[in-house]
């Protein structure tokens, strides 16, 4: 049923925790699993203190993830892109013919005007397949 499933990943608590749901779809489906974070680009003009902005701290977070599901017997495939979070899981899971999209129920991407604009809720609205939240 779910032959690729895309795990958006930062280094939020949520995507932890989503981290369990993930492993026990892929082991009931057999899917291809694929593990992506987005490098954000910064504003120009201000200095961010944000890690998803950092190539260097993405990279060994998949890298990490990777272990993870490799230590539960999983093989996956890493993606490191750069650009606005939501709008590139989109682009990927089309990209990828992904069949599910998992990811946490908040992550790192809430905004200063609250639910409405977080990544969440944008992959929600633009994603080209089902989307599972894990809250």
């Amino acid at each position: 049923m779910f032959k690729t499933v895309l795990f958006p990943i930062d280094q939020s608590r949520e995507t932890r925790e989503a981290a369990d749901v993930v492993t026990n779809v892929v082991k009931k489906y057999g899917s291809r699993l694929v593990l992506l974070s987005v490098v954000e680009e910064p504003p120009p003009d201000a200095p961010s203190a944000d890690p998803m902005v950092s190539p260097e701290v993405v990279a060994k977070l998949l890298e990490n993830a990777q272990s993870l599901f490799s230590g539960q017997g999983i093989q996956s495939e890493i993606l490191e892109r750069q650009g606005k979070p939501a709008f590139t899981i989109c682009d990927v899971a089309d990209e990828i013919g992904a069949d599910l999209i998992i990811m946490g129920c908040r992550g790192l991407g809430l905004t200063e005007e609250g639910a409405d604009d977080s990544v969440t809720t944008r992959v929600i609205n633009l994603s080209p397949c089902p989307v599972l939240i894990v809250p």
